[in-house]
């Protein structure tokens, strides 16, 4: 019996010894994984190695483009140089669009066109303007806030009831009197996005990659008066349209009585919108695949340019010169008639 109890508490001491060594591991096991941590966190944000470190900072990139050649402005930028500064002032004094410690508002404005005119990602901005992706994320989200807000400014009508008619239609002969009623057209554009794979499908239309349909609305001015953005790439024309005109709170500009907009084939030809003939070709690629259009009046001159149309001016005046130049044959005949008749009497005289 004796035994037994030993070996019981022999048994039940190892037991306690076994979990002491598991918890000292485990507490080694936590102080190291700690002490990793803190490692890493010390060598990313303490000591971290820079990355952007060319001398080209993205202030002298801008600055360069806007002191140097018209043509590079554009390039870059996709805007004039004059109109560039107007939009960093219209933003900072109408918007509040303000520097910051290190980046101006030409740099912000720059990161943000030269993101959406040549379709940078984050990491082609950041070698770009040598600032992190933070960096450049939160400065294009900034500018792209006060954009939004003059967006609504200035997409807007500046005649709401259609009283004058657009210059444009009024000195153009080819326009005047046909579209004195017409205030603007219509359609529909694709524009490619940038969008996760998962969320891709219903933006992959007929253009084969991710894009937004989008609807705008003009006047003769090539002023947009309404936008409408976000559709995917699937949607058609129509369902944007109706679901635009039918929607209040998005304040479609309708158009009042007897005025109408000219809308693309996609849309329906209703009151107020009117619409292409059917069957007829007016985008300038129908063109280049088909033959050239004819009618058949004018086929005539298509098929001979020095075709002269009966009754003409200038088909008289052949007739004129052709009876003449006959008459003139007729009288040389005459002539050498008489010639021979005498000629012949001579040597038979």
């Amino acid at each position: 019996m004796e035994n037994n109890s030993y070996d019981t508490e022999e048994y039940t001491s190892d037991i306690d010894n076994g979990e002491e060594e598991e918890k000292e591991d485990d507490i080694d096991f936590m102080i190291a994984l700690q002490l990793m941590m803190a490692s890493k966190y010390y060598t990313t944000y303490m000591v971290k190695e820079p990355c952007r470190t060319s001398p080209h900072i993205g202030h002298k990139f801008v600055m360069e483009i806007l002191n140097g050649h018209h043509d590079r402005c554009h390039q870059q930028f996709r805007m004039e140089k004059d109109v560039f500064h107007t939009l960093c002032k219209e933003l900072n004094g109408r918007y509040n669009l303000t520097s910051t410690r290190n980046i101006t508002i030409e740099e912000m404005v720059g990161i943000f066109l030269i993101t959406l005119g040549h379709g940078f990602g984050n990491t082609m901005a950041q070698e770009r303007f040598q600032h992190s992706g933070e960096t450049i994320s939160r400065h294009f989200n900034s500018v792209l806030m006060v954009v939004s807000r003059m967006a609504v400014d200035i997409i807007s009508l500046t005649d709401r009831e259609f009283k004058d008619v657009s210059k444009k239609i009024r000195e153009d002969e080819r326009y005047w009197p046909y579209f004195n009623d017409c205030i603007g057209a219509i359609d529909g554009t694709h524009v490619p996005v940038t969008i996760s794979p998962t969320k891709q499908i219903p933006f992959i239309g007929r253009k084969g990659i991710p894009t937004q349909n989008i609807m705008a609305v003009c006047d003769f001015y090539m002023r947009f008066t309404f936008v409408w953005v976000g559709w995917e790439g699937t949607a058609h024309d129509t369902r944007i349209f109706m679901e635009a005109i039918q929607k209040e709170e998005l304040q479609f500009p309708h158009p009042p009585r007897g005025k109408y907009y000219l809308v693309d084939a996609a849309y329906p030809h209703m009151n107020g919108y009117m619409g292409p003939y059917r069957r007829e070709r007016y985008h300038l690629p129908d063109f280049r695949r088909g033959p050239r259009p004819m009618d058949i009046e004018f086929k005539p001159y298509d098929d001979d340019e020095d075709y002269l149309p009966p009754g003409s001016m200038e088909d008289e005046e052949a007739e004129d010169y052709s009876s003449m130049q006959q008459s003139e044959i007729s009288n040389e005949n005459v002539i050498n008639i008489e010639r021979n008749y005498i000629t012949v009497s001579l040597m038979h005289g």
